[in-house]
């Protein structure tokens, strides 16, 4: 048995490479090739597949193997639905319950995320994918649920995977991701408790990346 240090390196590695396209949805994959590839024996290759297919990255088929899960736009619709659902129910918590160390933290993670420009070339995405999570993190943090906190932290990793190979996918700036103000937007809407004006920001900002991202798979 593998150290969990080990395991967690190798399925990090290869949840990144899922990520960036570099192991493109569908494709098989064999432990020999993957042992090949990562330079690590066939123990935390597989104890990291096991933890990838928890988190929805790949697919094992009984008797057939493990593939990298695909992607449809039907797929993604439903994730951004859910993702929706719970966001909603989420921000009039938080709005209702948050405290000042729930404003602080959304303050915090906005300006972290405002300081870097998804559309210049020479951001790293994969960190600015990191702030943009705390910051939609933050928004809802302060909804006293986290059982439902967790459902969304499951199903919005599911829509990081379709939104980095998006990315991927538009290399030229004029391609590339334009908040068009609206994390601002949302940031005060929020902290004046507007609910109604924080939910509609919310959800054209969600409809307006569901459809940049669908519109690439189809």
């Amino acid at each position: 048995m593998s150290s969990p240090t080990l395991a967690d390196k190798v399925m990090e590695m290869i949840r990144q490479d899922i990520l960036t396209g570099e192991l493109s949805p569908g494709q098989k994959l064999v432990v020999a090739d993957l042992k090949q590839q990562y330079q690590v024996g066939a123990s935390p290759i597989r104890e990291a597949l096991v933890q990838l297919a928890w988190r929805k990255y790949v697919h094992f088929a009984p008797q057939k193997g493990c593939w990298v899960a695909n992607i449809s736009a039907v797929e993604l619709e439903d994730l951004f639905d859910t993702s929706q659902e719970l966001s909603r129910i989420l921000l009039q918590r938080a709005i209702q319950h948050g405290d000042e160390s729930w404003e602080i933290n959304i303050l915090t993670s906005y300006h972290k995320l405002s300081r870097l420009n998804p559309a210049e070339a020479t951001t790293d995405f994969g960190e600015w994918e990191q702030r943009h999570s705390d910051f939609h993190h933050a928004l809802l943090a302060g909804s006293q649920s986290p059982t439902m906190l967790a459902l969304y932290r499951q199903v919005y990793e599911q829509i990081e995977r379709y939104r980095h190979l998006w990315v991927s996918r538009h290399r030229r700036y004029e391609e590339r991701y334009h908040d068009n103000g609206e994390h601002e937007a949302m940031m005060k809407a929020v902290l004046d408790r507007n609910t109604e004006q924080a939910l509609a920001i919310m959800a054209t900002h969600s409809t307006r990346a569901l459809e940049m991202i669908k519109d690439d798979l189809e």
